[in-house]
């Protein structure tokens, strides 16, 4: 090969494929932030649905909905029956109620889109948390506020071992709090 060959390929292609990589990660590593850590992601559902009337408002318990919080390494999303145990009656007549009631009728989930959720790799567990005291608002923020539910902390490695290393400061509601375990094979497993 000849010299202006090799001198043409470092000082144009080069710097051209360098910038195209570099800016492709960038644009990537950026776009799928909300992926990668949740924070800000607030998708529409497929009823718009309140917490803040709910939860909020009448104070209806999370563990009324989300029933296997307490028994489950899952909070599970309510079932549209759980929904119907009160909108059988209750405004009846509303565009939301109305769409609530056909998939009920016709015997279809709702297509909730998750919010929160722990990367594959990680093992957590609700029910080991719920069952020492830990409120719901610690990991998903005020959502008894929330009109739209959104993610509101990161659910990094980072995140949940400042809390199992940090109890006392993360929980001061919590009067006999013990750090939690921050071994690797306690989440991943």
């Amino acid at each position: 090969m000849s010299n202006n060959f090799i001198d043409y390929i470092l000082r144009i292609r080069l710097p051209i494929i360098l910038f195209v990589a570099v800016t492709s990660f960038a644009i990537t590593y950026f776009a799928s932030r909300a992926e990668r850590d949740g924070v800000g992601y607030t998708p529409d559902q497929p009823i718009n649905f309140s917490h803040a009337l709910h939860a909020g408002q009448m104070k209806i318990d999370c563990q009324y909905c989300h029933t296997d919080v307490e028994k489950s390494r899952h909070a599970s999303i309510p079932a549209v029956s759980t929904c119907m145990n009160c909108h059988t009656i209750a405004r009846k007549d509303k565009p939301e109620i109305i769409k609530l009631t056909k998939y009920y009728t016709d015997g279809t989930p709702i297509p909730w889109k998750r919010i929160h959720k722990v990367p594959d790799y990680a093992y957590f567990n609700h029910s080991s948390h719920v069952n020492k005291g830990i409120e719901c608002q610690t990991c998903h923020g005020p959502v008894e506020e929330m009109e739209k539910v959104s993610q509101v902390k990161p659910f990094t490695m980072g995140d949940c071992l400042s809390c199992h290393r940090n109890a006392q400061s993360n929980l001061p509601y919590l009067t006999s709090v013990k750090n939690g375990p921050d071994n690797c094979w306690a989440c991943h497993r």
